[in-house]
């Protein structure tokens, strides 16, 4: 490259074994990383066990609770009754970040390993994944302001008085109870829409992974902008496989989440409130529940 350009490679020109020219790039050992080229196998590792686990957790819970369902020869049937769960603006919320998120999942996924899905342009891959991430930005914020204001935010904060003595409750349930029918330990309504061990993953989601995703793709994004904040924090070489590592993550936890959809009274019901807006609730002798509620 001509010196008055103020750039310069890593790397150099070799052949290959069938008589052609490839550059071959050493960004790892100049200390460097280039998006679509660089990768961390031991965060790409770590990810990947991760999603598989998951995977693998998930098979097996569920093959159990069948096999168990199949061995009963008689099933406990709850009373239900049918509750106005979700209003319009948390479904509308819920299924564009869900949309947003999946696909700023693949869209990263194409700009991480770009050989593997050659059949997409990277460039536009980039573009779209931005405009994603903007996306999910202002529907966060959005989010945000209408949890604070109608209150809303109470349903993700876990209380301390009795909080992990009811998250060992939840999780007996989901490693003991489900498996012999047993009802759930917590009613739900539309003033606890949530378990403890739900409170506790989505606060850990929202308050943590989410903002680290959105500050380390900010980041990214604007490395060329502010490359000394970047490099305070460790520049792309850190910046990406972190951002990766946490996008494995949220791979993981959507798995989790799609399945503890199917933990209801039928398989179905959680997807379908959070399309409908009503939810059949389980009536058992456990915690009182308020009368329902309408908008």
């Amino acid at each position: 490259l001509a010196e008055s350009t103020g750039i310069s490679w890593s790397g150099g020109v070799a052949a290959t074994d069938e008589g052609t020219l490839q550059f071959q790039s050493t960004s790892e050992e100049a200390g460097i990383y280039i998006l679509g080229h660089d990768a961390n196998s031991i965060i790409d590792l770590i990810g990947s066990l991760a999603f598989v686990g998951v995977l693998l957790g998930v098979f097996l819970h569920g093959g159990l609770r069948w096999w168990y369902a199949r061995q009963q020869a008689t099933h406990h049937e709850v009373a239900l009754r049918e509750v106005y769960m979700y209003d319009v603006y948390e479904r509308l919320w819920h299924w564009l970040q869900t949309g947003a998120i999946l696909l700023l999942l693949f869209t990263g996924l194409v700009i991480h390993k770009p050989a593997t899905f050659g059949i997409f342009s990277f460039r536009y891959m980039v573009q779209v994944h931005n405009i994603l991430a903007a996306i999910l930005v202002i529907n966060a914020a959005l989010s945000l302001f209408y949890h604070l204001a109608s209150g809303e935010i109470k349903q993700y904060l876990p209380k301390p008085r009795g909080f992990f003595d009811q998250a060992i409750t939840q999780s007996l349930f989901y490693v003991r109870g489900i498996f012999r029918n047993e009802p759930h330990p917590f009613d739900k309504d539309r003033d606890r829409k949530l378990n403890p061990l739900q409170q506790m993953t989505y606060f850990a989601i929202l308050n943590l992974l989410l903002p680290l995703q959105i500050i380390t793709g900010a980041l990214m994004w604007g490395v060329q902008q502010w490359p000394e904040t970047a490099a305070r924090l460790g520049g792309l070489p850190f910046l990406a496989p972190f951002h990766t590592l946490i996008a494995w993550l949220f791979a993981s936890f959507i798995v989790m989440h799609v399945y503890l959809t199917t933990t209801g009274h039928k398989p179905m019901a959680g997807i379908r409130a959070m399309m409908m807006g009503w939810d059949e609730v389980e009536v058992h002798g456990g915690q009182p529940a308020p009368a329902d509620g309408t908008d």
